[in-house]
């Protein structure tokens, strides 16, 4: 065993010689915020250096960021009107469709992914349709639900099986207004074969699935649902997404996800929850996907803003903490800016 460990960390040469991971900024997905009928692009307060944009900035955006040396960006909308239904999600002319017109309209090497929920579109905020005693189902849908189906609910509760044909809906209008990947985030059992099934009926078998695998009922999201304005309006979301306290429940998602034709696997928050990473690189050989979630982006933002961090060498640490741990992409508000840094 060598005694002298030092040896190969003497020159930045001989430490770049031998680094195992690298961050590239063809790693980084870049999420965006589109709202409909804004004119100008508005500050995000509790996500400095972050803003809901206007239609008519999404292309300005979109080459900006690809000019860095980005080559993905994932999109959130926030639209005019909500409903009970969340129409707007699936609306042909919505904002997240018109969104990613004109992505591909600006910058067509961008690869366009966007997220696949319901919570911005509802006025209550949860990520799925809410029992109010009556089931409605969904006429015409093209999923199929599995064995086992909802057939009573308590009123408030967040319905599964209703909310699975809005999203394929939602999906397929996404794929359809030119999305390369959909990200179902709502955290519904049997979402990724919903979407699957409705992308391949409607003639959308390329398209490209991100499931949410492991999505962690988290305090760390808290800036995003400012941003997003999707905080839920009652209650909280840990009936559906995964509890902090459990790891091995988080890899039969994984596994169920993979099984039912996801081809990246997330994980969401990302810093905070780096053992999973590690699980979903171990027990998965799709690529996985870290989301670097809001929170961890203000905080770092907050402590650099008051001196008491270097931004550029502990967001560079951090993307490099997540290649460690197995991810294969990260998804970050911080894309551009490392990019950049990546590039120097």
């Amino acid at each position: 065993m060598p005694d002298r460990l030092r040896r190969l960390r003497r020159t930045p040469q001989l430490r770049a010689l031998v680094r195992e991971h690298v961050v590239h900024p063809e790693d980084l997905i870049y999420p965006i915020f589109v709202r409909e009928g804004s004119r100008e692009a508005e500050p995000i307060e509790s996500m400095p250096g972050q803003s809901r944009l206007p239609l008519s900035g999404v292309g300005n955006a979109i080459c900006e960021a690809h000019e860095a040396g980005v080559r993905a960006v994932l999109i959130f909308g926030l639209p005019t009107k909500k409903d009970e239904r969340a129409t707007e999600a699936y609306n042909p002319h919505g904002i997240v469709q018109n969104a990613i017109r004109a992505a591909k309209d600006s910058c067509p090497e961008m690869v366009v992914m966007t997220d696949v929920c319901v919570c911005a579109y509802t006025p209550h905020g949860h990520c799925g349709i809410v029992a109010t005693g009556a089931r409605t189902g969904r006429a015409g849908s093209k999923y199929s639900p599995p064995a086992g189906a909802e057939t009573h609910s308590a009123e408030g509760e967040v319905l599964n099986d209703e909310t699975l044909p809005l999203l394929a809906e939602m999906a397929v209008s996404h794929a359809r207004a030119g999305a390369d990947v959909v990200g179902p985030s709502s955290m519904m059992d049997h979402q990724v074969l919903a979407l699957r099934q409705g992308l391949d009926a409607s003639g959308f078998g390329s398209t490209a699935i991100m499931a949410y695998s492991a999505k962690f009922s988290s305090g760390f999201y808290g800036p995003f649902r400012e941003a997003a304005d999707s905080a839920p309006s009652h209650g909280d979301r840990s009936s559906y997404q995964h509890d902090p306290a459990n790891s091995r429940h988080s890899v039969l998602e994984l596994l169920e996800d993979v099984d039912e034709g996801a081809d990246i696997l997330m994980v969401k928050p990302g810093l905070a929850y780096l053992d999973i990473v590690k699980i979903a690189r171990e027990v998965a050989d799709l690529p996985i996907a870290a989301y670097n979630v809001s929170g961890e982006y203000s905080m770092v933002k907050a402590a650099a803003e008051r001196g008491w961090l270097d931004e550029k060498r502990i967001v560079l640490e951090t993307l490099t903490a997540f290649k460690r741990a197995g991810a294969d992409l990260v998804i970050t508000y911080h894309a551009k800016d490392a990019a950049r840094w990546l590039c120097e």
